[in-house]
């Protein structure tokens, strides 16, 4: 039965480890693929305009600034008042250290593709043209945390419903969007297109525009508790897409084309998102903090803190020219996982959304951590 329900875990951001030895830095056990490294190996250091991420930076102590490990950077972070890149430069390099992130091969290189926050348009109601619901959280959700009983599970949650006295997986995609409607009265909103309701599901949060010229915001409730599948991937085997075509556009484009079909295609996913409004009218990341275009990376939280610095070295998806600056990890998101493996904010609407579709190339990134803080003394990285 456990077996059974592990299919439908979700993983939940991690609680950032303990902090790190001052002189010799050190690296926990559970985090072997952190590699110490010199901030010489960060290719662009001293390139990247600093002061474009100081205004985020300083938001983030407000939340980082809490946990022991991160106290004194952030409390440095707030006496300073930078004039240009070159102080908040020699900031990092003061209070960090740099540890490059590798995959369980070694490979320093993962994917790096893009999300971003969609404009849909929206109604309060259903209306002609706005058939496909967003939905809240439905009260018979269950959350289940079994990590009094195996701890070996901390961090996951099941997710199902009771069904008489048992409890069962909760409805998957294909079930919440049939014609049995089981989520019926529970709609937050209406929206007009189920391909743009299908990749909001994706990128966690968005934008709704309603007829009387408001724009609200909506971000991620909760979800029903199976892992993500790539439609795209469906397309490629069906030979609908080559490899090499592959992008948000493309499937878009593929469902408009094929409205039939859709349907099919969105249940190869059975992952369902739901949602709740926020009052802020920037999207908000993992951490309750607005993330920022072209500064706010996904990344996977097992493989480095949330809310922690990371420095990317990747290809712009405009021009292929290098993009090599410093992020803040702000977010997490259903098919990032891996040590090398993260999601490039571009920002909200039509333009953004066309970036980040065609955000797919190799990278790598390097985690910035305290210095003067311990984290493992018992723990060396491998060099």
């Amino acid at each position: 039965m456990l077996v059974f329900w592990l299919a439908g875990c979700a993983q939940q951001p991690a609680v950032p480890p303990a902090p790190c030895v001052p002189t010799q830095p050190v690296a926990p056990a559970v985090e072997r693929h952190l590699q110490a490294r010199d901030w010489s190996d960060l290719p662009g250091w001293g390139t990247d305009n600093l002061l474009a991420i100081w205004p985020a930076w300083l938001r983030e102590c407000d939340v980082m600034g809490h946990k022991p490990a991160w106290q004194t950077a952030c409390r440095a972070a707030r006496q300073l008042q930078p004039d240009n890149s070159s102080q908040i430069q020699e900031y990092f390099q003061h209070w960090f250290v740099v540890w490059q992130s590798l995959a369980a091969d070694g490979n320093a290189a993962g994917l790096i593709t893009g999300y971003y926050t969609p404009l849909l348009q929206g109604r309060l109601t259903r209306q002609p043209g706005f058939t496909v619901p967003l939905y809240a959280p439905p009260p018979d959700l269950l959350t289940i945390d079994l990590t009094s009983i195996y701890p070996a599970l901390k961090g996951m949650r099941l997710r199902g419903r009771l069904q008489g006295n048992q409890v069962v997986p909760y409805y998957d995609r294909a079930a919440i969007d049939g014609e049995s409607h089981p989520l019926a009265g529970h709609e937050l909103v209406w929206v007009d297109d189920a391909v743009d309701a299908f990749f909001l599901q994706i990128q966690g949060s968005g934008r709704i525009a309603l007829p009387d010229g408001r724009e609200l915001t909506i971000g991620y409730a909760d979800q029903n508790g199976y892992p993500y599948q790539a439609i795209g991937r469906v397309l490629v085997e069906q030979g609908a897409l080559k490899p090499d075509q592959l992008s948000m556009q493309a499937i878009r484009d593929w469902g408009r084309a094929h409205p039939s079909r859709l349907p099919e295609l969105l249940n190869h996913n059975p992952s369902y998102v739901f949602f709740r409004w926020l009052p802020a009218r920037q999207p908000l990341g993992a951490l309750g903090l607005p993330v920022v275009a072209q500064r706010s990376l996904a990344i996977d939280p097992r493989a480095m803190p949330l809310g922690a610095p990371v420095w990317i070295s990747t290809t712009s998806p405009e021009t292929g020219t290098p993009l090599q600056q410093l992020m803040l990890a702000h977010d997490t998101g259903g098919a990032i996982r891996g040590n090398v493996r993260a999601d490039f904010y571009f920002g909200i609407g039509n333009e953004a959304g066309e970036q980040a579709g065609r955000m797919k190339a190799q990278g790598s990134l390097w985690v910035l951590l305290p210095k003067g803080d311990t984290r493992d003394a018992g723990s060396q990285p491998t060099q």
